[in-house]
Parts: C-alpha cells; structure tokens; sequence
C-alpha cells in the first residue's frame, strides 16, 4: 500500500509507476531501466575516485548502479523529494555504501548548495521532462562540472507520440467512441497542456541547443526511435498505472470524467483492442553525453 503522507514523486516512483505490479517492475528494470542505466554509465566514462552527482535520483537506480560500477568513488544523489531522498539513504544505510554517499535535496536548475568546478560526473535520467527551466538546469551542470567533466543524460521525447491524432488514443483506435474517448483526453491534456508542459515543450534538438548555449565543448546525442505493435495486452495492468507523477491512472481518469453508460462503452470498445494488442505504440528516448 502506498503511504499517503508521501509526496507525489515518491508515490509515483514506488507505487502508481506500476500499478502495484511487482512482476510488471521486475519486466521493466529487465528489459528498459537496467540497460538504460547501463548506458548512462556507460557514457559517463567513469574513473577510480570519481565524484558523481544523480541529479532526480529518484529511487536511486543510476546512483547506485555508480556506486558498484567505481568502488573507491563518492555519489550525491540529489532530488526535489526528501522522502526518496530518505528512501535512497535507508537503501545505502542497509547496502553499507553510506560512507560513499551524500544527499542533496535541491532542484535541477538551482544547484546552488554545490561550488564551482567540482563534480566530475553529472546523471539524470527522466528528469528533465519535469523542468520548466531546462536552459537553466543545463548552465547548472556545466558551473558545477569541473573542467573536462561529463554530463549523460536520458530523456523521453514525448512531443514525438503526444498528442495524438483525432481517433487515436494511447495508440489503439477510439473513433467509433470518440466523443467519449475525448472526454478523457481532454482531462489529461488540462493536466499537462502539449504545447506548455515541461513533458513536451522539448524534443533532442533543443537537448543540444541546451547543452551547447551552457558552454560544454564536446556533444553528442543519440536518438531512438520505435514505432511497434504494443508488448502487453493487460488490462488491469494498462488502467492502474499512472504514466507520470502528475496524473491519474486511466481507471482514476474515465470515473472522473465519464458516466456509467459512458463508461461501460469506453471499456468495451477498448479493453478488446488492448487485449488483442490492436495498437500501435510510438516512442523516442534520446541519450545525451557531453564534456565541459
């Protein structure tokens, strides 16, 4: 059960992510979040005795994935929630890795606790898409960094799938419901607007622009892009997961925004296209490294 005194970060990170799925979690570090990590590291070029800062270090994946990877370094895991900020610090109390670990409580784009020219390695991964002001984030990585630091970074590139076209929704086909189906965009959009919200006001180009306007000397970017039919055909799955922090699950949304009847027809229209994986789902991630 999730604690209802925890802020929304951490209720999302380790309960709505998944619905309360344990099996679904365990899919997903398998086969996304561990070969992200994987990755990130990778592209950070970490050396013996390297300071890494874990900007949203979240539940702490990269960071501790850092703290095995360079066995003699030091790791900041910094993000704007104290409770897993607390969660990350219980993990490494119970690891024995707290004489290795520091922990920051601090936004991306106001680092300011942390002096000039220090750190040698800066991560994020998914932090970004919460952050109005990303030029600002970036010129944070670049003052704090010391000289031929390295910044990588992971980011969803959701101006890519979102929004959607009139008829489509969450990539299966709604027009026979449509006027019902877009009851229920309708409410995610007045959440997170497309144009507006930090989620997709973006996409890789501007990671570069970012980057480069923040002074790092070296950049490079890589992007993926995948367009498939959807891996799951779980219903009870697809309508307890909240996507982000900020929104409802899908069972939350339609009882917020539908009647019974609309309701009933929502679900029978939808839950056969899901089942039989009738879908079509779209995303791009990008990977950025750069060198200040």
């Amino acid at each position: 059960m999730a604690n209802s005194n925890q802020d929304m970060w951490s209720q999302w990170l380790l309960h709505r992510r998944f619905g309360g799925d344990q099996s679904a979690l365990q899919e997903a570090l398998t086969k996304f979040l561990y070969p992200i990590r994987d990755k990130v590291l990778s592209h950070a070029n970490l050396g013996e005795g390297a300071t890494l800062l874990d900007v949203g270090c979240g539940d702490g994946l990269i960071a501790f994935g850092a703290l095995e990877k360079v066995l003699t370094g030091r790791v900041i895991f910094s993000d704007i929630s104290q409770d897993l900020l607390d969660h990350a610090q219980a993990l490494a109390s119970q690891m024995n890795l707290l004489e290795r670990c520091q922990f920051l409580n601090a936004p991306a784009d106001d680092l300011s606790s942390i002096t000039d020219s220090v750190i040698d390695v800066i991560t994020t991964r998914s932090v970004l898409i919460y952050v109005a002001a990303k030029q600002e984030a970036f010129n944070e990585f670049h003052r704090i960094l010391k000289p031929g630091g390295r910044l990588s970074i992971f980011e969803p590139i959701n101006r890519f799938a979102f929004p959607e076209p009139a008829g489509r929704f969450l990539g299966y086909d709604v027009k026979p419901i449509m006027e019902i189906a877009e009851k229920v965009e309708a409410l995610y959009q007045s959440i997170q607007p497309p144009d507006t919200d930090p989620m997709t006001d973006f996409d890789e180009r501007d990671l570069v622009r970012f980057a480069e306007e923040a002074g790092f000397k070296e950049i490079h970017i890589e992007l993926q892009i995948d367009i498939k039919p959807p891996e799951h055909g779980d219903w009870e799955r697809l309508i307890k997961v909240a996507g982000n922090p900020k929104i409802p699950t899908l069972a939350e949304a339609i009882h917020q925004v539908l009647t019974s009847e609309e309701i009933e027809k929502f679900v029978n229209h939808l839950r056969p296209l899901v089942e039989a994986k009738q879908g079509v789902h779209r995303s791009a991630v990008a990977f950025l490294w750069a060198v200040k």
